[in-house]
């Protein structure tokens, strides 16, 4: 108890004055439950009507990019509403949330209990889920001791939700408005210097300019700053730059007055002034004619904007967040963009990296996307195999995040085509050959007739052992025995490997 007492401290210190380290809510769930019999846990906090996992054990990582919502999930409602620790029998009709998601393979979890985190006002502030493959393998396990350290888990978030209550509120304003950017725990250093500057730089006034790759979420990025600003409470107006009409652009940017050219039949407010006090997205900015871009050099000097057919200009107080997938230094150099406003738009320039950049994500961002594609199919469970989860992972996608979001939702129909008896009692994996990735030689293993084909010689659980045996030490030596790689490799939390490894015999 003195070791989760310890890590429970560090969490605490973190919460109170900023998001947590992922590894601090790992240390957590490892010194609390790491002894018990369980093939997985899970450590989630409640957000808004939503649970989110900060910490797995025996768990792929992308169940953190997960949310679990108590009114789709009715094993994790019942947890909820359990006034101490709450056993489910191993034929329990309540579907499990992770069936299907232990390490093990797509075996059905036959030992499950949970436990829900309150504060001394018996509100609810997260869960504590505990599973094992194996019936009873939980049964001789201290209700009592699980119990106090979950009430006393609870009490201490729910302290330090109230001694950081407007952070709480601008991370789930985060997660309402984009759901990928929302992740707070990303696994690559890029991602978090990334934030970190977002966080510098929302609560300024300065013009910021993000640039990166098609597909890389530069917008969520944009409502991110948004979201984090002192002007959350205004609008924020996206403009794409590359639509607008070079003939209306200037008017659709700063309004006109009716009457002012042929076709305006009544005034028009503009983009600027519908941002009045919020944030204003220009969107593809380098696609802005050069003719504008000195009108719009103007406004950014001035702060006033002069509609079309008024005479006198007025203040408008508006953020800017310029985007672009462009070199819009080598649009200068070229003589196609003002180097006066390209210096004015990147006042503080934030570059957001590609996947390929970031591999250590790409389970977070697989979990996102694999839970909106079970609920938009209506299944139990929606995996990847550990050959799909290590294709992702080799693969460079040069259409970044949103090539991933359509490659795993087209993945997931194909697997369910190959597999029509899933359904909300039968997980589903995506095996690599339906992710379909181009030049990907992998192929779905030859068909055979049930009649000819040899019983397996071991019990299934000796066999996967022996598959999970040769994977790793393959990881390993594809990685030069370098465990961090390995974990990436599979698409793992690196504890999570080490733990496994142990059990396997991999590792003293």
């Amino acid at each position: 108890m003195t070791d989760f007492l310890e890590a429970l401290r560090h969490l605490l210190t973190q919460l109170t004055h900023e998001a947590p380290a992922q590894a601090a809510w790992a240390r957590l769930l490892e010194t609390l439950v790491g002894d018990y019999p369980a093939d997985a846990s899970t450590l989630m906090v409640l957000e808004e009507e939503s649970l989110r996992p900060v910490a797995v054990l025996g768990l792929h990582d992308e169940v953190r990019g997960r949310r679990f919502r108590l009114a789709e999930h009715p094993r994790l409602a019942a947890i909820a509403a359990h006034p101490g620790v709450c056993r489910f029998p191993p034929d329990s009709e309540l579907p499990d949330p992770f069936d299907g998601l232990l390490d093990e393979g797509l075996n059905p979890v036959h030992d499950c209990l949970g436990v829900a985190l309150r504060d001394d006002d018996e509100r609810l502030t997260g869960l504590l889920t505990l599973d094992a493959l194996a019936p009873g393998a939980l049964a001789e396990l201290d209700e009592a001791e699980l119990a106090a350290a979950a009430h006393l888990l609870g009490t201490c978030l729910r302290l330090a939700d109230r001694l950081s209550a407007t952070r709480s509120r601008l991370n789930e304003a985060l997660e309402q408005e984009a759901p990928p950017a929302g992740i707070q725990h990303w696994n690559s250093p890029v991602m978090r210097q990334l934030m970190a500057n977002v966080a510098l730089v929302a609560p300024t006034a300065m013009s910021v300019l993000l640039h990166g790759e098609t597909g890389v979420g530069k917008e969520l990025i944009a409502r991110s700053l948004h979201a984090r600003s002192e002007r959350h409470q205004g609008p924020l107006v996206q403009v794409n730059c590359a639509a607008l009409p070079e003939s209306l652009a200037e008017s659709a940017l700063f309004g006109h007055r009716r009457g002012s050219f042929s076709g305006a039949v009544k005034d028009h407010r503009g983009h600027f002034r519908m941002a009045d006090g919020g944030t204003l997205m220009l969107d593809e900015i380098g696609e802005l004619p050069l003719a504008l871009q000195a009108k719009l050099l103007r406004v950014l000097q001035e702060g006033e904007i002069q509609p079309l057919g008024q005479e006198r200009p007025e203040p408008v107080d508006v953020r800017i967040v310029a985007v672009t997938n462009r070199d819009l230094a080598a649009e200068v150099a070229a003589g196609r963009f003002r180097e006066d406003l390209y210096h004015r738009l990147g006042a503080f320039p934030l570059e957001v990296p590609p996947l390929r950049q970031r591999r250590e994500d790409i389970p977070l961002l697989a979990g996102h996307f694999l839970e909106v594609n079970r609920i938009r199919l209506g299944l139990a469970n929606l995996r990847l195999s550990p050959a799909a989860g290590t294709a992702l992972l080799d693969w460079q996608w040069p259409g970044n995040i949103r090539e991933l979001e359509h490659t795993l939702a087209r993945a997931a129909l194909r697997a369910l085509a190959d597999a029509p008896e899933a359904t909300r009692r039968h997980p589903l994996a995506i095996q690599r050959h339906h992710l379909a990735l181009p030049g990907d030689g992998a192929a779905p293993p030859p068909e055979t007739s049930s009649a000819t084909t040899e019983p397996p010689r071991r019990p299934l659980r000796e066999a996967t052992e022996a598959f999970q045996r040769d994977t790793i030490a393959r990881a390993l030596a594809a990685e030069g025995n370098n465990w961090a790689g390995a974990a990436r490799r599979l698409g793992m939390d690196p504890g999570n490997l080490h733990r496994l490894a142990r059990r396997l015999g991999l590792k003293g």
